[in-house]
């Protein structure tokens, strides 16, 4: 199977700052940003094309020309739970310590691991599979093109967060089975 996988723009939010699951708006950059991904897609085409449900997503999807682009909640980047929003530096949390040291194995408080992600973004893969389809194009997050790498064997997990696209990036692969 095909896989295109567009990370959605810059999103309106300061550096620094937890914003996995919030509903986070663009900057006024969008068109622009959002032309030179449209300008890549043209010439190609796709048996589905899928978004996360989150409106940075939605909103490249739409201008892409895919306003019809199937929802999908696997789809969507790590909840950070109660850190959502919050600047790195203002959360006095012992887990924030923690989950920097182990990010693998620990879990935001009332958020999810990334291994819950993972396991999601592998959920989504094998129901592709099972639907029999041989391209797609989902818009969707940094974290969840990190884990479709981790998953296809593009790059190992020792150090994944070194190998999340720029805002706007696009990576394609091929998957050839279903993951385990």
């Amino acid at each position: 199977m095909k896989v295109t996988l567009i990370r959605h723009t810059t999103p309106d939010v300061p550096k620094g700052i937890f914003y996995g699951k919030t509903d986070v708006g663009v900057i006024s950059s969008f068109e622009e940003e959002a032309t030179i991904v449209k300008s890549s897609l043209s010439h190609k085409c796709f048996d589905s094309v899928f978004s996360s449900p989150r409106s940075r997503c939605l909103k490249l999807a739409h201008f892409c020309g895919y306003p019809h682009a199937i929802i999908d909640k696997d789809l969507a980047e790590m909840d950070f739970g109660e850190w959502e929003m919050k600047r790195f530096d203002e959360i006095t949390d012992q887990k924030l310590e923690d989950y920097f040291k182990d990010w693998k194995n620990t879990v935001p408080p009332g958020g999810e691991s990334f291994m819950n992600h993972n396991h999601r973004v592998k959920r989504f893969i094998n129901s592709c599979f099972e639907k029999g389809l041989e391209s797609i194009l989902v818009f969707t997050h940094g974290g969840t093109i990190m884990h479709f790498k981790i998953l296809c064997g593009m790059i190992n997990d020792s150090r994944p967060f070194d190998h999340i696209p720029l805002f706007g990036g696009i990576v394609e692969t091929e998957i050839n089975h279903p993951v385990e």
